[in-house]
C-alpha cells in the first residue's frame, strides 16, 4: 500500500468563550442572570470567525482492491495548533456528505453536545461493488453485476485505510461508521461481521431489502446469539414505501427483541425527509445518540454549570469510562465555570482566579485560558499581574492564528497604558510626599 497526500485545508483557527474587551463586558453584565444561554451565545459568536478551508485528500494506493482510492479528512479546526487526539467518524459516500456533516459535528460540538471529531470520507469508484453483501437479485441483477464485494471493501478499511489514518493523525481509540442507503446496508453488514472494528454506527435508509433481505436475515442469526456489544447504532429511514421501508421495519423490530448486554440503539422514520433529504437529520440525530449524555449538567435556574470545576471534572471521568478513552474536561468549559464566579450576582473573585489558573495549567498553549486569567486581575485592579498575562494571549494569539488575536492586542494596550499611567501617578504622589517632607524639615 502507497498513499500520497495532497493537502486543501486552510490554516485552521479556533474561537473562543468570552472574549475579553470593553464592549463584551457590557454584553455580559446585561446577561448574568441569562449566564448558560450567555455563555453558548458569546462562544458562537467569536467562533464566527473561524474559517474552515476545505478537506485533505489522501490517495491510497489499495492493494486489496487494486486500485488507488481517493479518501477525505476533515480536521476540527485548531488542530494544526494543538497536540489532542479526537475520535474518527469513517463514512460512505465521502464527498456527498462530508460537507455538511463536518458542519453538523462542528455546530455539536461547538454546542457542547459532542466531542470534536475527524472526518473521513471515503469516495467511490464503483459503488455498487463496495457497498453490496451480496450479489444481486431480481430484476437489477443485470445491472449489478459486479455486486458483493463488501467483505473485501470491509477488509480495505480495516487492513489499509484505518491504519493509514491512524498513523497521519492524532486519533482516540473510537472510531464511528455511517452510511447512507447502499452505504447503510454496509453500515449493518459492518456491524454484525466486524462488531469489534466500530464503536457505534449510523445506517441512514439502509438498503436491507437487498439480496432478498439476505443482511436482514443475518442480523436475526447476530442478534440471537450475542450476549454483549459495547457499541451503538442508530438507523432511519425516510418517507420510503416498498421493499426499503417493510424491510426498515423488520429491522425495527428485530432491534426491539435484543437483549443484549452494553447494546444501545434508535430506529427513527421521518415521514417528513425522502430517500436524499433524510441524511442530514440523521446524522445529527445519529450523532446525539452517540453522544448522549455528554451535555454537562447545569442548574435549572441559572443555566450555570452544576458542580463548578470538581462537577465538571467528575463527569469527564464517567464520559472517559463510557467511551473508553480519556477525555479532559474542555478549556472552553472551564472557562464559562471561571466566569460563573466572576460575572455572578456576588461575584467571587478569588475562586474564578483559582479556575483560571487550572485553566492555564492544563491549557498552557491556549492564548484564551490567559486573557481570561488577566480579566479577573484586571476586575480586581491588580494591572500588575493582569498586564503581562494579556501581553501572554496576544503573542500566543498570534503564533496560533487565533481569531481573537486583535481583541487580545487591544486588551493589553488597554491595561498597559493604565498601568502606565497607575505608575506615573504613584511617583508623582511619592515625588510630591518627598517634597513635602523636605519642606517640612527646612522650616
Amino acid at each position: 500500500m502507497t498513499i500520497y497526500a495532497v493537502s486543501n485545508r486552510a490554516p485552521a483557527t479556533s474561537g473562543k468563550c468570552f472574549r475579553s474587551n470593553q464592549s463584551n463586558r457590557s454584553v455580559k453584565r446585561a446577561g448574568i442572570s441569562l449566564l448558560g444561554t450567555l455563555v453558548v451565545l458569546v462562544f458562537v459568536s467569536a467562533s464566527a470567525f473561524a474559517q474552515y478551508g476545505g478537506p485533505a485528500k489522501l490517495t491510497i494506493k489499495s492493494s486489496v482492491l487494486g486500485e488507488d482510492r481517493t479518501i477525505l479528512v476533515r480536521t476540527p479546526q485548531g488542530y494544526e495548533t494543538n497536540n489532542l487526539k479526537y475520535p474518527v467518524l469513517y463514512m460512505t459516500d465521502g464527498d456527498a456528505h462530508i460537507g455538511h456533516t463536518g458542519s453538523t459535528i462542528e455546530f455539536l460540538a461547538r454546542n457542547g453536545r459532542m466531542s470534536e471529531m475527524i472526518v473521513v470520507g471515503i469516495t467511490n469508484t464503483d459503488r455498487t461493488r463496495d457497498l453490496s453483501p451480496t450479489k444481486a437479485t431480481g430484476p437489477f441483477a443485470a445491472q449489478a453485476a459486479t455486486a458483493g464485494g463488501a467483505d473485501n471493501f470491509l477488509k480495505f478499511i480495516e487492513t489499509e485505510l484505518i491504519p493509514q489514518i491512524e498513523k497521519t493523525y492524532r486519533v482516540q481509540p473510537y472510531r464511528i461508521l455511517a452510511g447512507h442507503s447502499l452505504g447503510g446496508l454496509f453500515t449493518v453488514h459492518a456491524l454484525i461481521t466486524r462488531p469489534d472494528l466500530f464503536k457505534s454506527y449510523v445506517a441512514v435508509s439502509p438498503s436491507l431489502q437487498w439480496g432478498d433481505e439476505a443482511t436482514l436475515k443475518r442480523a436475526e442469526e447476530f442478534f440471537k446469539t450475542r450476549k454483549e456489544l459495547n457499541a451503538t447504532l442508530f438507523t432511519s429511514l425516510g418517507n420510503e414505501p416498498g421493499a426499503i421501508g417493510k424491510s426498515f421495519v423488520a429491522f425495527k423490530e428485530l432491534l426491539a427483541k435484543t437483549q443484549i448486554k452494553g447494546f444501545e440503539w434508535d430506529a427513527q422514520q421521518m415521514t417528513d425527509e425522502d430517500h436524499g433529504s433524510v441524511v442530514l437529520r440523521s446524522h445529527y440525530l445519529g450523532m446525539r445518540k452517540v453522544y448522549d449524555g455528554w451535555q454537562m449538567p447545569r442548574d435549572p435556574e441559572t443555566g450555570a454549570v452544576a458542580g463548578g470545576l470538581k462537577g465538571a471534572d467528575e463527569h469527564y471521568k464517567w464520559l472517559s469510562q463510557k467511551f473508553g478513552y480519556s477525555i479532559p474536561t474542555p478549556e472552553i468549559l472551564v472557562n464559562q465555570i471561571g466566569y460563573q464566579f466572576l460575572l455572578a450576582a456576588n461575584p467571587n473573585r478569588d475562586e474564578a482566579i483559582a479556575v483560571f489558573k487550572a485553566n492555564v495549567e492544563r491549557y498552557p498553549n491556549s492564548a484564551n485560558v490567559y486573557d481570561s486569567l488577566a480579566e479577573a486581575y484586571e476586575k480586581g485592579g491588580q494591572l500588575d499581574l493582569a498586564t503581562p498575562l494579556y501581553e501572554k494571549a496576544q503573542t500566543l494569539g498570534k503564533q496560533n492564528n487565533d481569531p481573537n488575536t486583535a481583541i487580545y492586542a487591544a486588551n493589553f494596550t488597554r491595561s498597559s497604558d493604565k498601568l502606565k499611567q497607575a505608575t506615573a501617578a504613584k511617583t508623582d504622589k511619592t515625588d510630591a510626599s518627598k517634597q513635602a517632607d523636605a519642606a517640612k524639615k527646612n522650616q
